[in-house]
């Protein structure tokens, strides 16, 4: 609790809350600030989430910090809020249209379990867009877009989040008068709490469905829905779940990667790009990405994209590394300046590029491959035999191996040195070897 009194939440220095008269919207965000005196707690700590729809427009009107994004994400943020800083107090506020929209959000927060309280306020239509029907528009109800009636049946957001796990939940109108009471009790919950307060819509659904207060309720008693709190299950907040956890196993398996230090020297005096075209399963993406720290132990920025399909050990795999002494501000390839074909399935993939293929290319191919017409210099090595005499899933290792040795881009020790540091001993050893081998193709 801070030491300062707070006799208010909000601030009048952008104006009165923006919504239309009798609006239940005003009611609920009042007892908010009203649930936040009582609870007195440290402005700078609390964090009031929304997203698009007319309740959304309340953030700006507390004094507490405030982030509002776009519609039906607003959950996504709070986790991320609460898991970035769990000493965060998160309060999310979203409408029944919000909560439709991020409907798999709400699951998986109420399944998770994370600290963060959400108040939903449900006046079941769209209300910022024009009265739209919405996941809890009753069955008959009359919106904009169903203007005969709501043939669907209206989602119970209190027992779908129960059904996903959720710790605390409590069904309310705006019309109680406990309701700032429930909010900071729901505040206080350690871990995810909701509140689904029922209101009117004075713009849109209460004029087109002849509902007040009186009809709100015969609603509520026609679902068989019960008001109050309907589910009490503590159980472990996720955040701290998750440091218990981390502190039990995942601290001791832990390891700190080697640091990347400039030790060596390179050739490059300006961006060069490398494509190398493989079949899954020939470790083309690992064995790109320990190329491309080669080049970073040698001082060169690097960066790296990969193309392979959803399938596993079959067909291709492409990467391409882009090197440079400066930093890289496009990180694609458009003319490469060395190209390097390996398999029958990487050449299939990239046919097309390599038709392309300027005369400035050199292209290092293994030798059995079929190659298309192309411009760049061809250079034909015997890579599946020299890798059969180390280790076949060395072939990508042993063709940069090559390339390094005839462009001269760095030393090949860089990239034996990246190789060292970040694959176990066994392994490494094999690649190491692979990389020697490849420079003795040339």
């Amino acid at each position: 609790m801070s030491d300062v009194t707070y006799p208010t939440y909000m601030t009048e220095e952008i104006g009165a809350l923006p919504f239309c008269p009798g609006c239940g919207h005003m009611t609920l965000i009042k007892s908010l600030n009203k649930a936040l005196v009582k609870l007195q707690l440290d402005p700078a700590k609390v964090v009031i989430v929304t997203d698009i729809g007319c309740i959304g427009l309340s953030d700006r009107h507390f004094i507490t910090s405030a982030f509002h994004g776009l519609h039906g994400r607003s959950i996504t943020y709070s986790c991320g809020l609460k898991l970035a800083n769990p000493e965060l107090t998160v309060i999310n506020i979203m409408g029944d249209g919000a909560a439709g929209i991020g409907g798999t959000h709400l699951l998986n927060v109420a399944r998770r379990n994370i600290g963060i309280t959400l108040v939903i306020g449900n006046n079941f239509n769209y209300g910022m867009t024009g009265g739209q029907h919405s996941v809890t528009t009753p069955t008959d109800g009359l919106t904009t877009t169903t203007p005969w009636g709501n043939v669907e049946g209206p989602m119970d957001l209190c027992n779908t989040a129960i059904a996903a796990g959720a710790a605390w939940t409590y069904r309310t109108t705006v019309f109680d008068k406990e309701l700032s009471d429930i909010l900071a009790n729901a505040i206080s919950q350690p871990g995810f709490a909701m509140v689904d307060a029922w209101e009117l819509c004075t713009a849109y659904y209460s004029p087109r469905n002849q509902m007040k207060k009186k009809e709100l309720f015969g609603l509520l008693e026609s679902y068989g829905l019960k008001q109050g709190l309907l589910s009490d299950k503590p159980r472990p907040e996720y955040s701290e779940q998750y440091v218990t956890s981390y502190e039990k196993t995942g601290k001791a398996a832990q390891k700190e990667k080697p640091k990347i230090d400039v030790s060596f020297k390179h050739n490059v005096d300006r961006q060069i790009g490398i494509v190398i075209a493989g079949s899954a399963g020939q470790k083309i993406k690992s064995s790109s990405t320990l190329f491309a720290m080669g080049g970073m132990y040698a001082g060169l920025e690097a960066t790296q994209k990969d193309d392979y399909p959803i399938t596993v050990m079959t067909g291709h795999s492409l990467a391409e590394i882009i090197f440079s002494p400066e930093r890289i501000e496009y990180t694609a390839i458009e003319d490469p300046d060395y190209f390097v074909a390996i398999s029958a399935d990487g050449v299939k993939r990239a046919k097309k590029r390599i038709e392309a293929l300027p005369a400035t290319c050199v292209l290092y191919a293994e030798e059995s491959l079929d190659l298309p017409e192309t411009k760049a210099k061809v250079i034909r090595l015997p890579m599946i035999k020299t890798a059969k005499e180390v280790s076949k899933l060395s072939i990508a290792v042993v063709a940069m191996g090559a390339l390094l040795k005839d462009s001269k881009l760095f030393p090949v020790e860089a990239f034996s040195k990246a190789i060292g540091n970040f694959q176990k001993q066994k392994i490494a050893e094999i690649n190491v070897d692979a990389a020697k081998a490849g420079t003795e193709m040339l």
